[in-house]
């Protein structure tokens, strides 16, 4: 059912009707419901969830002839679709003049497409923006949904059905509608909170053409969430949690490069990471959390260390990302040394150089189960 449905869905759209691909999935269920036997069925399952606009009829009539009673039409004289002038704009405001009003007799037919930068955007490599685009990125990543997966929590909150612990404070209330007699018992159950996050930012000079990025999107994260922890990597190990806990991007920004010293300076990830496990990792900020590393793996210290805090790291953390704006790039693979030696402690290795790459790493983040997260980074580990 489902090759026949994308497949009729592809003729529609050769045929020029818009569909999306939550019409070809509603198509696909109602063939699986109601078989393709029944010819009457098949035409008015696909008529109504293929089809939204009056003027698709008479298309959806001629490829239902085709693909199902492989019919091509009466007559064997081709028709040509009649050409449509098609304007292009974007968001941005027109400097020039309005053309001239036209008659609508003298009105030729046409469509008025129109593109948004932000979208355009969304693709683009953090190293070639400018300082609009950059001011632009900050909006679209405080819009982004970063949640963590959640973990159970000491206290206890009401359960919908029976659980293991009584909740005597609701039952005695609750009898007391019915004379003082119990009829309906209430239960406790361990409640959930969201997992802490803990984001590494590397900050050396072979980062700097996406750290200016990046460094906006662990502010995003620390200004719209209670439990996260932001740190910055280079020579030496930097909290920043403080400075990027403002809401205005620009005071944020201004606080966290004042606060770094070594920014656009050299890198050791390894020495780096293990006063984090030292000062806070091992004490209990890392314990059950989601730490992530933004870094290209560039590293001038001793692989070997790396690998240790790495592994140190991983024994306490609920799961470790590394997020490589390289990663992205054709024919790439994990040959520097820092990056070598991080991978195999690893679960989710994943891009970081767009806003969409941004985007695939809150789902990474938000991931119910490590196996989950791994198939992004299948063919890395491999």
């Amino acid at each position: 059912m489902a090759r026949i449905a994308v497949g009729f869905g592809r003729l529609l759209r050769g045929c020029g009707v818009t569909l999306p691909i939550s019409s070809t999935l509603a198509f696909r269920e109602a063939l699986s419901t109601l078989g393709v036997e029944d010819r009457d069925h098949v035409y008015w399952a696909g008529r109504s969830t293929l089809i939204h606009r009056p003027e698709d009829h008479d298309l959806y009539d001629k490829a239902f002839a085709v693909f199902w009673e492989q019919r091509t039409g009466s007559t064997t004289e081709e028709i040509t679709p009649e050409p449509l002038r098609i304007t292009i704009a974007t968001d941005a405001p027109d400097d020039g003049e309005d053309p001239p009003a036209q008659d609508d007799s003298e009105r030729e037919p046409s469509i008025d497409l129109r593109f948004s930068a932000a979208e355009i955007l969304r693709h683009k490599d953090f190293a070639t923006y400018d300082a609009e685009e950059m001011a632009l990125s900050q909006q679209l990543m405080a819009q982004m949904r970063l949640v963590s997966t959640p973990r159970n929590s000491l206290r206890l909150s009401s359960a919908t059905g029976r659980a293991p612990r009584p909740d005597l404070r609701r039952t005695v209330r609750a009898s007391l509608r019915a004379g003082g007699e119990p009829m309906r018992r209430h239960w406790r159950e361990p409640g959930v909170r969201p997992r802490r996050l803990v984001l590494l930012l590397d900050v050396s000079g072979s980062m700097d053409p996406y750290a200016r990025a990046l460094v906006r999107f662990v502010h995003a994260a620390v200004a719209g969430r209670q439990r996260v922890e932001a740190f910055a990597l280079g020579t030496r190990l930097t909290r920043l949690t403080r400075e990027l806990s403002s809401r205005d991007p620009d005071t944020a920004m201004a606080q966290a490069s004042a606060r770094v010293p070594d920014w656009n300076g050299g890198t050791r990830l390894g020495e780096g990471i293990g006063r984090f496990n030292d000062e806070w990792g091992q004490r209990g900020m890392a314990r059950g959390a989601v730490v992530v590393i933004m870094s290209d793996g560039w590293d001038r210290g001793d692989p070997e260390v790396l690998s240790e805090q790495m592994q140190r790291l991983k024994r306490v953390a609920h799961r470790l990302i590394w997020v490589n704006p390289l990663k992205v790039t054709p024919g790439y693979a994990p040959l520097a040394r820092g990056m070598a030696a991080a991978l195999p402690h690893l679960d989710a290795f994943v891009e970081g150089h767009s806003i969409s790459a941004m985007e695939e790493l809150c789902a990474v983040i938000s991931a119910p189960s490590i196996a989950t997260m791994r198939t992004g980074s299948e063919g890395i580990r491999k």
